[in-house]
């Protein structure tokens, strides 16, 4: 494995991976891989959660145009309360790099471990703000998701998904003491469970 910074150079195809999406008690996690273009540098790239929505969707926009490779794979409600929401993120990511039409020569993984992927990987811990191809994966995977919850906001407007994008707000709580739990929720969240149980 190549230490953290090493000049891969023009030839090697790096991956950055992040996934958005472990904390709400709502919908899928979602995950995203992009290989950026080295001829097309993107200006402004950061921690998705550290844009704006408009910055985000601008940048999401230039990443899609831009990059050498891009994809973005999700885990269910279900499958997050079959197998846990730590195990559901390893395999939406998993799920993402596979997804990629261009093979990446090395795997930059947010976080503290890397999912199983066939590809030489590191984990990098805040990787979001540090490296440039995970915040572009951030970015991508956070409008995605968001945009998923703008839909189910209009299909159950009296949650308020569009707001607070399924996390567990007060708004959120009433919303699902008044209306009961949707078959998007995710029933392994304690919230949720409790609910569904009482």
């Amino acid at each position: 494995m190549e230490p953290l910074g090493f000049d891969f150079g023009v030839g090697e195809r790096i991956a950055g991976v992040d996934e958005v999406g472990r904390g709400p008690l709502v919908g899928n996690v979602v995950a995203a891989a992009v290989i950026l273009n080295p001829a097309k540098p993107i200006q402004g790239l950061a921690d998705s959660k550290k844009l704006t929505a408009k910055r985000r969707e601008a940048l999401y926009e230039e990443i899609i145009e831009s990059s050498l490779a891009w994809s973005v794979a999700s885990a269910s409600p279900e499958e997050i309360d079959e197998i846990n929401i730590l195990q559901a993120s390893m395999l939406a990511m998993k799920r993402a790099v596979e997804g990629l039409i261009v093979e990446p020569g090395f795997v930059y993984i947010d976080g503290n471990r890397c999912p199983e992927i066939g590809y030489p990987c590191e984990a990098v811990v805040k990787g979001d703000s540090k490296i440039k191809e995970i915040s572009a994966a951030s970015i991508v995977a956070k409008v995605v998701r968001d945009r998923e919850m703008e839909l189910l906001h209009q299909r159950y407007p009296q949650y308020g998904f569009a707001k607070h994008k399924g996390y567990p707000t007060a708004q959120h709580f009433e919303a699902l003491s008044q209306f009961g739990a949707l078959p998007e929720h995710r029933r392994s969240f304690k919230p949720v469970r409790e609910l569904v149980e009482n």
